[in-house]
């Protein structure tokens, strides 16, 4: 009997989960899941992984809209340039062996579980980030919207250049490269920087599954009923999230993302 049909929705449950939880970051993880409990190479995992966070990141994004905390013009403008780089890395993904790319995978999760867990450990700690010189990207102070300018132009398009590049090559939505990016260069709250990078990566997430359905890399049978699963679960995490999100939450996710970062690795270098 084959369980991948049952599989398939359960892991996509799993990961919605951990996205209501933790933000859009937990989808970092539907590719190692992919990989392990369906044996899908990285090629093949990462456009189903893409079209379950174009699904769930869009719902986020219209939430955003909807409370007026997206900016729509940041977001449609990173993904441009996204827009772009993704069938590159899709192209790429598609003629590079398995094992390089499930060794940079896991480079970028210990990346990634490094950054969220000191994050957390400096919340917890009261530990405030140094002060920086104001960045390009302001917020006027009548009109409320950001001042564009060469700086701030091309700090977002090369940061949704990047996250463009690593969704096709790796399946990955890339909040983790412009969730950092908007808090560097903008000085946008923290909830309109989520819903913008919400935003950017619906618009770039969904671009790739659609690449990857026109060029016939994309199982509709894997891919359906996980990206479904992944929209049930986020709406479970969203429920939970707010008496269960926070710092320690956020060290857990760390550390279970650095133990499949390990398993990555050791899958890279063995097989």
């Amino acid at each position: 009997m084959d369980y991948t049909i049952l599989i398939s929705p359960a892991l996509g449950i799993f990961v919605g989960i951990l996205m209501g939880l933790t933000g859009a970051g937990g989808g970092i993880l539907s590719v190692p899941l992919l990989v392990f409990a369906l044996h899908l190479s990285v090629a093949e995992a990462a456009p189903i992984a893409l079209s379950a966070i174009a699904l769930a990141a869009g719902i986020g994004a219209l939430l955003g809209l909807q409370t007026k905390i997206l900016r729509y013009k940041a977001a449609g403008f990173m993904a441009m340039f996204g827009l772009l780089l993704s069938p590159i890395g899709l192209w790429l993904a598609q003629r590079l062996p398995n094992n390089p790319l499930l060794i940079l995978f896991s480079c970028t999760l210990f990346y990634v579980s490094t950054r969220l867990y000191m994050q957390a450990r400096n919340e917890i700690l009261g530990i405030k980030p140094a002060v920086r010189k104001p960045p390009p990207c302001l917020l006027h102070p009548v009109h409320g919207k950001l001042d564009w300018n060469l700086p701030c132009a091309k700090a977002l398009l090369l940061s949704g250049g990047l996250a463009g590049f690593l969704s096709g090559l790796l399946g990955v939505g890339g909040g983790f490269v412009i969730v950092p990016a908007l808090k560097r260069y903008t000085d946008l709250p923290v909830k309109s920087i989520v819903a913008t990078s919400l935003g950017a990566l619906a618009i770039i997430s969904g671009g790739g599954t659609i690449v990857s359905m026109a060029t016939g890399n994309f199982d509709y049978l894997i891919a359906a009923p996980f990206a479904f699963g992944a929209l049930g679960g986020l709406l479970i995490g969203r429920a939970f999230g707010k008496k269960l999100s926070g710092p320690r939450l956020q060290q857990i996710f760390a550390v279970l993302t650095f133990a499949v970062a390990i398993s990555l690795m050791l899958k890279g270098l063995t097989n």
